[in-house]
């Protein structure tokens, strides 16, 4: 396939609120079951493993009004719930057998509750994650939540994974990973070739594919990225952070590119990278899947960051590895984890001597034109004078 089609295919997923895509999936999979999840994390493998199909539920971007939503929540919170609540109530979510909502913030917490008083027949959970990453400690909470989970999709699918079926999807998403970090390296060496508005919607579309066709994707994209007669142009390289859960609209991933940024590293779509390099699949999964948690040390603001290791440190590191120019703070409206970090997350840079701007979105976010204006003076001023 080549790259335009590959991208197109993509952008068209991205825009299919109806999930087309997961219906065919269960008309192929008889008895198959769909579970939905929110951003940022969950162990996906353990759904795999026992023949449901993870969905990231991202909200309906630009694409839909919210209206039914909007009673659900207070107008001072961020736009992703309403968007979430909008998409059920209007039936567009029928598909799923389920939801899980990650340990995330507040706001995700009683999304959880509403959605559970909404839709009382279908499974719904709220998945808990430690801020405690001492093996006796978050190390036996979490294994109990794993364990939960198991049990929970054995339930819902009539068929409890064995630990073999685990390992598998451990193997196979290990495999995603790789590949998923392959994309971010080669954007970040020859961000020319890889935009990143079109690996934006080539991740996205993991969120709704099987793991074995979004591996191939993946690959595809990548050969087609690689082999592209693309030029490259004096543009400011960027990192954008702050845009763990409520994800940006694609236009706005566009409009920083037309202000002259190259996206070299991003915080999107944690839950295809989290975990790390690899998840151990030789063993007991589970233990490896809880091992895996408690050892990745990114961060982000849904995550405790333990005593001894400085805030900011680690986006102070991807700059500098991923051979970044300044920063872009790019968070939700009304987001609190991300805005009360940004001033620890600035602190960082200024002392590291980085540049970096900052501004608000939604996912249904109408104030392009500001945006590119600033995004465009700090990549003006970046590549003039070296610092903005």
């Amino acid at each position: 396939m080549e790259l335009r089609e590959i991208v197109r295919e993509c952008e068209r997923l991205y825009e299919d609120l109806e999930l087309g895509s997961v219906r065919r999936w269960k008309e192929q999979n008889a008895g198959g079951r769909a579970v939905g999840y929110l951003p940022t994390y969950v162990p996906r493998e353990i759904l795999h493993a026992a023949g449901v199909l993870p969905v990231g539920i991202l909200g309906a971007g630009e694409q839909l009004e919210i209206v039914r939503g909007d009673a659900c929540f207070q107008s001072y919170i961020c736009h992703l719930p309403r968007s979430v609540m909008e998409l059920g109530l209007s039936g567009r979510l029928d598909v799923l057998d389920g939801m899980i909502f990650p340990s995330t913030c507040d706001v995700i917490r009683n999304l959880s509750g509403i959605w559970k008083l909404q839709f009382p027949a279908k499974y719904a959970r709220y998945f808990d994650v430690p801020q405690n990453f001492e093996t006796a400690v978050g190390g036996a909470f979490y294994e109990r939540v794993l364990r939960e989970l198991v049990d929970d999709m054995g339930r819902l699918t009539g068929r409890p994974p064995k630990e073999c079926e685990l390992r598998r999807s451990i193997r196979l998403y290990n495999e995603n990973r790789r590949l998923v970090r392959e994309l971010y390296e080669l954007r970040a060496r020859e961000p020319w070739r890889v935009p990143a508005s079109e690996s934006y919607l080539v991740l996205r579309a993991g969120m709704v594919l099987p793991v074995e066709e979004h591996s191939q994707v993946l690959r595809e994209y990548l050969d087609e990225a690689r082999a592209a007669d693309r030029k490259m142009v004096d543009n400011a390289r960027v990192v954008v952070t702050g845009a763990f859960c409520e994800q940006p609209p694609i236009t706005l991933i566009r409009t920083l590119e037309r202000a002259g940024c190259y996206v070299v590293h991003d915080d999107f779509m944690l839950v295809l990278r989290w975990l790390g390099d690899e998840v151990d699949d030789s063993d007991d999964p589970i233990g490896a899947l809880r091992a895996a948690y408690l050892g990745y040390d990114e961060e982000t603001s849904s995550r405790y960051v333990p005593d001894g290791q400085a805030k900011g440190a680690k986006l102070v590191e991807a700059v500098r590895a991923n051979g970044a120019e300044g920063v872009v703070f790019a968070a939700p409206s009304f987001c609190d984890p991300a805005l009360l970090d940004r001033p620890m997350l600035q602190r960082a840079c200024d002392e590291a001597g980085i540049s970096h701007t900052a501004f608000k979105y939604s996912e249904n976010t109408g104030q392009l034109q500001p945006i590119r204006e600033q995004a465009g003076t700090f990549a003006d001023t970046i590549k003039l004078w070296g610092e903005a």
